[in-house]
């Protein structure tokens, strides 16, 4: 038993040398090479963006409810219909005409008639000008003065949360973008129209709202919608711009590396920069549209599947014909 343990163990220490062994031959077929391209500063426009998320909100939200209890008669709207002030919602009887035309129902029609002349229905009128987003109730159904018969929205707004970091970039009247998650291939411009005052902790994180209101409201908005809202911060014209990575750092400043048309050998050149969008830096001082920069990555090369570097364990599979002589 001793002897088959030891082989054993002697296999396993065989596979695994070999298996660092192939390790190391791959990795020092690994080939790194450098990809050098020249840029050249151009101008253009810059922006920054504040970015967070949302919700899709009624700016006011108003539940109609009737006066007295009674029973739904009829409704007369329906959802993400747009009325006005003074119009008719539902029709409802109390709870004692309700009461009074059941009864007549069983002595006929024409005793029927004569008491929904006499005894009128009360109809639900709409407060404001607005747009109905919830009209779920069903004409036979029993309400009391506490139930929302029908709810109204003024305008949809998206309500943002704005860490308490980024509140100080936020003014009122500023330029945004929303994206709703269920249209993420549109776009639209919105504007800030307030900053709540009081914060609220989200996470373990203090955050203050921000309601926008959007240019032009799409059909598509729906209240309750999540969003991502990009905010306009410092945007600048005409400004000189070079990409990200052609800006080096090095302790606390920023250089490039510029080509000398003498030498092979670039020259270093310190630049001071400005705002940058993550794409771009807006180049203050250091270069003009005139010098060509330098812009290298690192390209990584691995050695194809049938180098020498193959794996042992598997089956040498030759070549259809190669044993052909």
């Amino acid at each position: 038993m001793r002897k088959i343990k030891s082989k054993i163990i002697v296999v396993i220490l065989v596979l695994l040398a070999v298996s660092v062994f192939i390790a190391i031959k791959i990795k020092s077929k690994e080939q790194s090479s450098e990809i050098i391209r020249e840029v050249k500063p151009v101008l253009g426009i810059i922006q920054t963006y504040i970015s967070t998320t949302g919700t899709v909100y009624p700016k006011n939200r108003l539940e109609v409810k009737p006066p007295v209890n009674g029973r739904i008669e009829s409704i007369a709207v329906k959802e993400g219909e747009k009325v006005k002030d003074g119009q008719v919602l539902a029709w409802m009887s109390s709870t004692e005409r309700a009461a009074l035309l059941d009864a007549a129902q069983g002595q006929g029609e024409a005793v029927l008639k004569y008491w929904e002349q006499v005894y009128k229905p009360i109809s639900l009128l709409s407060p404001i000008d607005g747009e109905v987003i919830v009209a779920t109730t069903q004409p036979g159904q029993t309400v009391t003065t506490s139930d929302a018969v029908v709810v109204l929205s003024d305008h949809l707004i998206v309500r943002a949360q704005v860490d308490e970091t980024d509140i100080g970039k936020i003014k009122l009247g500023q330029g945004a973008l929303v994206t709703l998650d269920a249209y993420l291939d549109t776009k639209i411009k919105a504007t800030v129209e307030h900053i709540y005052y009081e914060s609220e902790t989200v996470n373990n994180v203090t955050i203050y709202k921000v309601d926008l209101i959007p240019e032009k409201t799409p059909e598509f908005f729906r209240s309750g919608m999540n969003a991502t809202i990009d905010f306009k911060a410092e945007g600048r014209e005409d400004v000189l711009l070079l990409p990200v990575e052609a800006v080096r750092k090095e302790k606390s400043e920023d250089y490039v590396l510029l080509k000398n048309n003498g030498s092979d050998n670039p020259v270093k050149r310190v630049v001071k920069t400005g705002i940058t969008d993550d794409k771009n830096y807006e180049i203050l001082s250091g270069v003009t549209s005139s010098d060509t920069v330098l812009v290298t990555t690192k390209k990584y090369v691995f050695p194809s599947a049938d180098s020498s570097g193959s794996n042992p364990f598997l089956p040498n599979m030759k070549r259809r014909g190669s044993n052909k002589k």
